[in-house]
C-alpha cells in the first residue's frame, strides 16, 4: 500500500477534533499527524509537521484558518490546506482560493464530504461544492465585466494615451505625437493605470492586447524619438 495522507487538524474545538480524527483515522490511506488550536499554532504545527493536508477551521483565535493559509504559503510549505467553514458564505470563496487553500468544506457535510475532499486536494485538485463552484464562476465573470466597465469609464485622451504606451512609445513622444506636455502625458497615463486597476507597463501591454487596442505585431515598429 502506498504511504498515508499525512494530516493536520486545526479547530480551535476539541471536541469536533476529536471526532475528525475518529473518522479519519479509521481510513486506511489517512493518518492524523497533529493538531492546532488556534491559527497561530496551525503554522508552528504546519512547519514542523510539514503534513500533506491541513483542515484548517476558517474561524479561529490566532488570526483565522484564512491568515494561518496565507502564512503557511509564504513559508513555501507543500501542504494543502482544506477550510472547514459552518456557512458556505460566498465571500469567503474568492478570499479561501486567493489565500492558497485548495477548497473548502461545511462542518454539516464533513462526515460524508471530508474523506473524499482530502483525497482530491491530496492530488493537487480543487475541492469546491457545485453551488460553490457556480459562484466562484460567477465572481470571476463579475471581475471581467468590472474590467470592461472601467474601460469604458476611460477618456478617449485616455484611451489614446493607453494604447500609445501600450505600443512602446515614450511619454515624451506621446506628448510631442498629441501636442501636449510630458506632464500632461503622466498625468493622464497614471489616471488609466488607477482606473483599470493596473500597476506595471506590461499589464497595460497585456490588457491592451486583450481589448484589442493594438495590433500583436505593433512592437515590430518601434517607435523613434523625433
Amino acid at each position: 500500500m502506498s504511504e498515508r495522507i499525512r494530516i493536520l487538524l486545526a479547530d480551535d474545538h476539541a471536541v469536533l477534533r476529536a471526532g475528525l480524527r475518529a473518522l479519519l483515522s479509521a481510513e486506511p490511506d489517512m493518518e492524523v499527524v497533529g493538531e492546532a488550536g488556534d491559527g497561530e499554532e496551525a503554522v508552528r504545527q504546519a512547519a514542523a509537521l510539514r503534513p500533506d493536508v491541513i483542515v484548517m477551521d476558517i474561524a479561529m483565535p490566532g488570526g483565522g484558518g484564512l491568515q494561518a493559509t496565507r502564512a503557511i504559503r509564504a513559508l513555501g510549505l507543500p501542504s494543502k490546506v482544506l477550510i472547514l467553514t459552518m456557512h458556505a458564505e460566498e465571500q469567503y470563496l474568492l478570499p479561501v482560493i486567493e489565500a492558497g487553500g485548495s477548497g473548502y468544506v461545511l462542518k454539516s457535510g464533513a462526515d460524508s464530504d471530508l474523506i473524499e475532499a482530502i483525497r482530491i486536494v491530496h492530488r493537487d485538485e480543487v475541492f469546491l461544492y457545485p453551488s460553490a463552484a457556480k459562484m466562484l464562476l460567477g465572481k470571476y465573470l463579475e471581475r471581467v465585466d468590472a474590467g470592461d466597465a472601467a474601460y469604458d469609464g476611460l477618456t478617449p485622451r485616455e484611451r489614446e494615451v493607453l494604447r500609445l504606451t501600450a505600443e512602446g512609445y515614450t511619454g515624451q513622444e506621446i506628448a510631442e505625437r498629441l501636442v501636449l506636455s510630458p506632464k500632461t502625458i503622466d498625468t493622464y497615463r497614471q489616471r488609466v493605470m488607477e482606473k483599470l486597476n493596473l500597476h506595471h507597463r506590461s499589464e497595460l501591454v497585456k490588457y491592451a492586447l486583450r481589448k484589442g487596442l493594438l495590433r500583436p505585431d505593433a512592437f515590430d515598429e518601434a517607435p523613434t524619438a523625433s
